[in-house]
């Protein structure tokens, strides 16, 4: 692998290829944001403990685990278009079981199901990452990644509103109601409402990526513009970036999907807001909000100050605030736990492109090492939860994300020590 510093010109259609994957990052920020209010519908309809409840993470996360293995050579396989499209497939599939699953009042089926949706957003983060990177100029592929993820919080944070006012209203949800079949019933007919409606949502989404799949091929990255090129997740273990942008990967969404499960009940807590959990969980959406305003921010940021110095200043503020969340209480630790979502926003975006500009695989397999990092969302939650239950103060589980918070400071720091050609790497392989 040579190094080129000649920027490559854009290629045709690479504009409308963009918005058309841009709106890819939306469906997964809604369906994996919806996790958040689940948790706390779960853990009443079913009676679950903390530890419990946060298995539906679990669940989602370890899908990462799991699919990303193969989901680069399946992308290889099939190119572009046609993979996007048999995520979105995948995802639909999943919403489907949902439905089975209340319906014979069998929780591990809803496990099930949350696991089979998320294999599907595997397959397409690691479609519509390095696609995105890769539609232009290397000098803007972080403004553009970062841009694109803005789009991912603003599912993020309709996701948790909506989810809110379906899943945590009526049956065991309403005023003054107790625990019976019939209320309980009515609570597991609202899961099977909204994953339909997601499920529906995502075959839209499908239509419309077939309508535009000739545009999205033409403006791809050529297949084998590296020839030779391994573009096994393996591979990729023999860059030393890869793996540590892949660790980076496991500690922030890991850290991130913690604080999103923990916040409506804590949220809710009396030694927080004491608010009843409707009123907690369409909290959320500011956690993710934040995220997304953050993202708009950043990608202007970012065109003016290097990814690592930014990236470490966002890590180092997200420690500050969770160390604040574990000594207070009240408002300040409400609005401290909030806050954090704001300094998330540059964070996986950045690093995905910090490590793929420095890691010497091939796009492909970088992009599946990273996205098989997102296991750490199935990983330190549940931690957390531990801690929760175990300590019986949600206070303490914030101790989890501020450790991985600190990490990814590192990570940034070693990232601007960087001595390479940032901006100029070699192009690398992605399939068509």
């Amino acid at each position: 692998m040579s190094l080129d510093s000649t920027p490559a010109a854009p290629r045709k259609g690479a504009g409308l290829a963009f918005a058309y994957v841009t709106s890819l990052f939306f469906a997964w920020g809604f369906a994996t944001s919806l996790i958040d209010p689940l948790i706390a519908a779960v853990r009443r309809v079913f009676d679950l403990s903390f530890t419990e409840a946060f298995l539906t993470t679990f669940a989602w996360f370890i899908a990462y685990g799991v699919a990303s293995l193969p989901a680069a050579a399946v992308l290889s396989k099939l190119g572009y278009s046609r993979a996007i499209i048999a995520a979105l497939a995948t995802m639909v599939a999943g919403c489907l079981i949902v439905p089975v699953a209340t319906t014979v009042d069998w929780y591990p089926g809803v496990l099930l199901a949350l696991f089979v949706i998320a294999s599907g957003v595997t397959l397409l983060q690691v479609a519509a990452n390095p696609l995105v990177a890769e539609l232009g100029s290397k000098k803007s592929s972080h403004f553009r990644l970062v841009f694109s993820q803005a789009f991912n919080s603003l599912g993020a944070t309709v996701g948790p509103w909506l989810g809110a006012h379906v899943l945590l209203t009526g049956g065991v949800f309403a005023a003054g109601a107790v625990v019976t079949a019939a209320t309980r019933g009515e609570s597991l007919r609202s899961i099977d409402i909204a994953f339909l409606g997601m499920g529906a949502f995502f075959a839209v989404i499908a239509v419309f990526i077939f309508s535009a799949r000739k545009s999205i091929n033409a403006a791809a990255p050529a297949r084998d513009a590296v020839p030779g090129q391994n573009v096994s997740i393996f591979s990729a273990l023999k860059s030393r970036w890869a793996v540590f942008g892949a660790l980076a990967i496991f500690v922030y969404v890991g850290s991130e999907v913690a604080i999103g499960n923990m916040l409506t009940n804590f949220l809710a807590s009396p030694g927080v807001l004491g608010l009843e959990l409707e009123a907690a969980g369409k909290m959320v959406p500011f956690y993710w909000g934040g995220a997304m305003i953050g993202r708009f921010v950043g990608s202007a940021l970012l065109t003016r100050v290097r990814a690592p110095i930014l990236l470490a200043i966002c890590t180092a503020v997200a420690v500050v605030l969770c160390l604040v969340v574990t000594q207070t209480g009240g408002v300040t630790a409400a609005y401290a736990a909030l806050a954090v979502g704001f300094f998330n926003s540059i964070m996986f975006p950045t690093i995905f492109t910090l490590t793929l500009e420095r890691s010497t695989a091939s796009a492909s397999a970088t992009s599946g090492l990273l996205v098989f990092g997102i296991i750490g969302g199935a990983i330190l939650p549940l931690i957390a939860g531990q801690v929760a239950d175990r300590s019986g103060d949600m206070h303490l589980a914030f101790f989890v994300p501020l450790a991985g918070y600190l990490l990814l400071t590192a990570f940034a720091l070693v990232c601007s020590r960087w001595r390479g050609a940032e901006g100029q790497a070699a192009p690398v392989a992605s399939p068509h």
